[in-house]
């Protein structure tokens, strides 16, 4: 089995296990491990002149790449705060 291979299955489970964890903390964990296997689903889809599996590479990398984005560089990405954060009231008195 040739590495490219191995890299794809244990860091493709490494991501689909992390991105169904309980704890946030491990979960933004599987953008880092699917991203981490993208270029050696190109490679071996290059190598292999699998152009569709190339194609859906493409949309799997653009996918982690939103996962990065929320999870680790989004700024301000902690959450709205109390003052961000509305309510609206409809009183009985108020329906006509």
């Amino acid at each position: 089995m040739q590495i490219d291979q191995i890299a794809i299955a244990v860091l493709g489970a490494a991501a689909a296990w992390l991105s169904q964890a309980r704890s946030e903390a491990f979960r933004r964990w599987a953008c880092i491990f699917g991203m981490l296997g993208q270029p050696f689903w190109f490679y071996a889809s290059w190598k292999a002149e699998q152009w569709g599996i190339f194609a859906v590479s493409v949309l799997y990398a653009l996918a982690w790449m939103k996962g990065l984005w929320i999870h680790w560089l989004q700024p301000g990405r902690d959450g709205l705060s109390s003052d961000d954060v509305r309510t609206i009231e409809l009183t009985p008195d108020t329906r006509r």
